[in-house]
């Protein structure tokens, strides 16, 4: 390594510790200078000592597209190699460091800032005082090696507070007699970590088994369908693939615009990555779209994980089309673990969208049954995906609100006049502190807002109230269980116990501070009398079978029972089948189904309305997602019923199957099968193959698939980590689309001379 011109000069009391030096110094005319022929980041020893040993970034494979580059977590020290011509001498050498963030461009670098340090090498003989620095470096050993070179191994600290960014180690070596120090720089910057294992971050996880969780694993599980149905998917984060480290640093600093000064900041950190990773008012990542068609772009459905996302984003600088909830939540877990935030992807099925503020979802129907929906923009969302971080939380009063914080990359309302959500504390939102900074008072609404039916009987009647639903929002709210491959429900941790007087006061709690024009109305209301159906003794039943499969038919049962052992009534309604995307937007009617009955003493009648597949089916749909509506008159008592129930069918699953046992570094066979359920051929499709590791992931595709029958393919993939492995297959058409597969198997150690399959290749 050559000597240069040192970056940033020495601050003068560093210099003036030298000159002090120098004039206690025993004379040796005969000593040479001291030359730093080479820095060794000692790559292998500091990815284990820092758990980044699976960064591609950092890896020495013969695959790498580039340097190798140091990775490290911050509040903890890592080792450099500095290979010299000679030891150091105390008396006559000084060695001082410079470490700086790598500034983007018009970035201001400075020491008040954080963003530049000196540092004097601390040996036996001359130890500098710290003066409480978090910042130290001090030589650890001296020995020479087979070349007779000296190895001096230098333990660097760094302070849990710094920025988060890439840094350059610059090295300065003055010995008597030079008239200036030499220079000399580590090749490449190296990049600084959030760190949960240290104990002064404010990203401080105590618990092992939910760091490797959180922050190590790079596959997932994110939970889809509706609160009568619902399943998991397979989402590859792949925080440890090749770019993902350089995209997240650069999303950071140079297009989220979070200046070097504050990239040590969780909050400030976590809150600009929710607002880059959609696209909706700062050119961000993803495109978000919730309706057909897709065809300049990739369906939602069709993303298995977030790596192609952010390459693709990467190299045009153009937001990706397209994104739904959960792509931008598996999107958001990448960054954030990359950069070692603890994170997790969280479901919440029966998602309210308040978008009045109001902290009810109200829905307006005129006396056919029809939704009225000029009347409102809120929404009921079959599912919503976020993501939670965990952290301190020094800018509010309290410590409770440390631990797991709501952030949100869909754009769903704005929040500082950004499309951005939270952090919002979790326990704020379980205790209906709305007004507790970030966004706590949308995030209450998601998982407790209250549901209420109005009936328009005309522009010159009043609004009458038929229905208040105090429950039906925010059911089994889940996310990845720690360790395993199963769903923890969380719902305890966002809200109280349903119809528990710790909930009637949370919410009136949120009622009140929520101070909206909408919501001092339903505080008048919420007093009001509520007349229900079965005053009369009339009872409603709706019954589905959830278990149906796409591709087969299905019934509506409505089943009206009499109570009363005197009384006949009449009942008049419609039964209305409805297409719908899974944030509740209607996509066409599929049925409506008018009826009359009359109903004698202690009697029950039964509506039943087939659908067939061609009812409801066409190519294209991406969920089979239905809103069941009943709406019901029963005369002589000026009494209604009206009830909603979300449906949808279910798909069938892939199949994974290993031929051979998994090796590290050697190829495995796999099959991947699925039956068409359809009684249509599937024309033409492909399958999307994820594996844990830094492996490529690859498309399979697929000609034909007639009805009824069996798929099958067959496909290599060469593990890249040893131990527990995950593996996931998706298959996608134009007939038939989201049905995934996966598989967690061991990859054992792989012995010597066995033959190495570079890459991940199918048949």
């Amino acid at each position: 390594m050559e000597a240069r011109s040192a970056p940033h000069i020495l601050p003068f009391a560093l210099w003036q510790q030298v000159a002090n030096d120098e004039e206690n110094e025993i004379e040796d005319d005969s000593q040479s200078e001291l030359i730093v022929a080479k820095i060794d980041a000692c790559l292998e020893q500091n990815g284990v000592n820092h758990r980044t040993e699976k960064f591609e970034v950092i890896g020495t494979s013969a695959n790498k597209t580039g340097p190798s580059r140091l990775v490290v977590r911050r509040g903890q020290e890592f080792l450099v190699k500095f290979i010299c011509n000679r030891p150091i001498n105390s008396k006559t050498d000084t060695i001082s460091l410079v470490l700086a963030v790598d500034p983007i461009a018009g970035e201001w670098i400075s020491h008040g800032h954080g963003t530049v340090v000196y540092l004097l090498l601390q040996t036996d003989d001359s130890l500098v005082d710290e003066q409480d620095s978090d910042w130290s470096a001090k030589l650890q050993s001296t020995t020479v090696n087979e070349d007779g070179a000296t190895e001096l191994l230098v333990a660097i600290n760094t302070a849990p507070n710094a920025s988060v960014s890439k840094w350059t180690l610059t090295i300065n070596a003055l010995s008597k007699g030079s008239e200036q120090s030499n220079s000399y720089q580590l090749d490449q910057p190296f990049y600084l970590l959030f760190n949960p294992w240290c104990e002064e971050d404010p990203v401080y996880l105590e618990n092992e088994d939910q760091r490797n969780e959180y922050v190590l694993e790079d596959m997932t599980m994110i939970w889809k369908g509706n609160e009568n149905s619902f399943y998991p998917r397979k989402w590859k984060l792949g925080q440890y693939e090749t770019n993902i480290l350089d995209v997240t640093f650069w999303l950071l600093g140079e297009v989220a615009r979070v200046s070097a000064t504050y990239r040590g900041n969780p909050v400030k950190v976590c809150r600009a990555l929710s607002g880059v990773v959609n696209s909706q008012d700062d050119y961000g990542i993803l495109l978000g779209k919730w309706t057909e068609p897709y065809s300049k772009g990739t369906a939602p459905t069709a993303w298995t994980g977030s790596v192609k996302i952010l390459n693709e984003y990467y190299e045009t600088e153009s937001p990706v089309r397209y994104g739904q909830c959960w792509v931008f939540a598996g999107v958001l877990a990448t960054l954030c673990r990359a950069l070692g935030i603890p994170c997790r992807i969280v479901t919440n099925f029966s998602s309210a969208h308040d978008s009045e503020a109001s902290l009810t979802v109200d829905a307006y129907f005129n006396e056919e049954g029809n939704i009225m929906e000029s009347f409102s923009r809120d929404q009921v969302w079959n599912f919503h995906v976020w993501n939670e971080v965990w952290m301190k939380r020094p800018d509010l009063d309290k410590e409770e609100y440390h631990g797991w914080q709501v952030v949100d990359g869909t754009p769903q309302e704005s929040s500082d006049g950004a499309y951005k959500l939270g952090p919002a504390p979790v326990l704020a939102v379980k205790n209906g502190l709305v007004n507790v900074l970030y966004d706590c008072d949308f995030v209450f609404a998601e998982v407790n807002a209250d549901k209420v039916y109005w009936l328009y009987r005309g522009p010159s009647m009043p609004l009458k109230l038929i229905r208040k639903d105090t429950t039906a929002i925010g059911q089994f709210i889940s996310t990845k269980a720690v360790g395993v491959e199963e769903r923890e429900d969380i719902t305890d941790s966002y809200k109280c116990s349903e119809q528990s007087a710790e909930a009637k006061i949370t919410m009136m709690r949120a009622l009140k501070l929520g101070q909206c024009c909408l919501t001092k109305h339903y505080l008048k209301q919420i007093k009001a009398e509520e007349r229900t159906a079965e005053d009369c003794g009339v009872q409603f039943q709706v019954e589905l079978n959830d278990q149906a499969l796409i591709g087969e038919s299905f019934n509506i049962v409505l089943r009206v029972s009499n109570a009363s052992l005197e009384d006949a009534h009449t009942v008049n309604g419609r039964i209305h089948l409805n297409h719908i995307l899974y944030t509740g937007k209607n996509v066409k009617t599929i049925r409506s189904h008018p009826f009359s009955i009359r109903i004698g003493p202690n009697e029950e009648e039964t509506v039943e309305v087939p659908i067939t597949f061609d009812d409801y089916y066409e190519p294209g749909m991406d969920e089979a997602i239905f809103k069941v509506t009943t709406f019901a008159i029963i005369g002589g008592v000026d009494r209604e019923y009206f009830s909603q129930q979300d449906y949808s069918l279910r798909k069938p699953d892939v199949q994974l199957q290993l031929s051979n046992t998994p090796v590290y570094q050697s190829t495995v066979r796999v099959t991947a099968s699925f039956y068409n359920p359809l009684p249509i051929a599937i024309n033409s499709g492909s399958f999307q193959i994820e594996c844990s590791g830094v492996c490529k992931s690859i498309t399979i595709a697929v000609d034909r698939v007639a009805a009824r029958e069996k798929c099958e393919v067959v496909f290599m993939i060469v593990p890249s980590f040893k131990g527990s492995t995950q593996l996931s297959a998706k298959f996608d058409s134009n007939e038939l689309s989201d049905i995934e597969g996966s598989l967690t198997f061991e990859v054992e150690e792989r012995e010597v001379n066995v033959e190495l399959y570079d890459g991940l290749v199918f048949s």
